[in-house]
């Protein structure tokens, strides 16, 4: 009955331009979020914050149509000024 190895492979080199081979570099297992400099926040948190701040700008307004992008722009401008005051304190 034939037995099966187990030992692992090497992973593959890469050239360099010197021709020398150098294995590749493992890869991360797992993304993490980077962080925002104000405020300490992800840029999904912040985004997150943006939508909630131009809804209530949207429902302010009765969410009448053709605001939305100026409701946007003030929510994120807002949101940004916020992070930066906290972000340099």
């Amino acid at each position: 009955m034939p037995t099966h190895s187990t030992t692992k492979t090497a992973k593959p080199a890469v050239k360099t331009a010197a021709g020398k081979a150098v294995a590749k570099p493992p890869r991360a297992a797992t993304a993490r979020p980077r962080a925002k400099k104000g405020g300490g926040v992800t840029a999904q948190e912040r985004s997150r914050l943006i939508a909630e701040a131009a809804y209530f700008k949207a429902e302010q307004r009765g969410f009448a149509e053709g605001g939305e992008l100026a409701d946007w722009i003030e929510a994120e401008a807002e949101v940004d000024a916020l992070l930066n005051s906290l972000g340099s304190s």
